[in-house]
């Protein structure tokens, strides 16, 4: 199964006319779904997976709308998420119990992720785990204090939000900088008629359809399995730092973990860094051996 054998996955030939059409194809009900998804697995039957792919059109477009702001034109992001659904739809085990869109989800927003860095690597980004956490997340924790204003952030915002996202002050400061190109407005037209705006595509948080939300519930759920999992890998000084550093809403900082072990605070970054990526590790692998994410 290629892009080549499903003309409609391309939003190139005009971006509201794609989002329009995807509308139109059926959501399919969890038997549907599984019977389509055996076809697939057992005949590999073209029409079985077109049908999978073609009803989670809507969910790929919702995704990609999250990661407008790069610079990058969301048609590509779109296509780039498209990929990452024939992905999944090819690995999809239904008897696993999940929905596909649980399991899309992880496959779509790797391969959006994976391009926007692969585009950002023009401007030399870092590729730390660390970094590429504060490349994804920088604007959000912006808008959690409210720094909304163009331009360099004031110190305090700076330390702020390093202290929340486990980087160096240096780290925010030259990542701000790299994404401080202005976002398009949402009032800005999809197509040169002006009969729609980009703000007419957003979804309303308010109506989340009961599909997404338990396929955000089961996701959510498998996440936490993986971390419970992969957290007993860690020592006890690297879960505790670990957990004071990213798993708690108002994270310790640096210089109480410092004076608690008895280290200066670059060791205790350090510490964190080494635990975060040996998690990351271990969670992959567990989540290679459920066949959730590409071997």
């Amino acid at each position: 199964m290629t892009a080549n054998t499903l003309s409609v996955m391309s939003p190139d030939g005009g971006l509201s006319r794609y989002l329009t059409e995807i509308r139109k194809f059926p959501m399919l009900s969890k038997d549907e779904e599984f019977m389509l998804a055996q076809r697939w697995k057992e005949h590999q039957d073209p029409q079985a997976a077109h049908k999978m792919v073609t009803s989670h059109l809507r969910l790929v477009a919702k995704i990609a709308m999250g990661y407008r702001g790069y610079g990058l034109p969301i048609g590509e992001v779109i296509s780039e998420g498209n990929v990452g659904l024939m992905q999944a739809v090819k690995k999809f085990e239904p008897e696993k119990g999940f929905r596909l869109a649980t399991y899309a989800m992880w496959w779509i927003r790797a391969s959006i992720q994976e391009y926007i860095l692969r585009s950002w690597s023009l401007v030399k980004m870092g590729t730390t785990a660390a970094q590429k956490k504060l490349f994804f997340n920088l604007r959000k924790a912006k808008s959690q204090i409210a720094a909304f204003q163009e331009g360099d952030l004031r110190p305090e915002q700076v330390s702020e939000i390093a202290t929340k996202l486990g980087v160096l002050d240096s780290e925010v400061i030259s990542m701000n900088r790299r994404l401080s190109g202005p976002d398009a407005s949402l009032n800005a037209p999809l197509r040169a008629d002006g009969e729609s705006e980009w703000q007419d595509w957003l979804a309303d948080e308010d109506q989340v359809s009961q599909e997404t939300r338990v396929a955000e519930d089961e996701e959510k759920s498998l996440r936490m399995s993986l971390l419970e999992e992969a957290m007993v890998e860690l020592t006890d000084r690297e879960r505790h730092i670990l957990t004071e550093r990213r798993l708690k809403d108002e994270p310790t900082t640096l210089e109480e973990l410092a004076a608690q072990y008895g280290v200066s605070r670059e060791r205790v970054r350090q510490i964190e860094v080494r635990a975060f990526e040996k998690l990351q590790k271990t969670m992959r692998e567990a989540a290679i051996a459920k066949n959730m994410v590409d071997a």
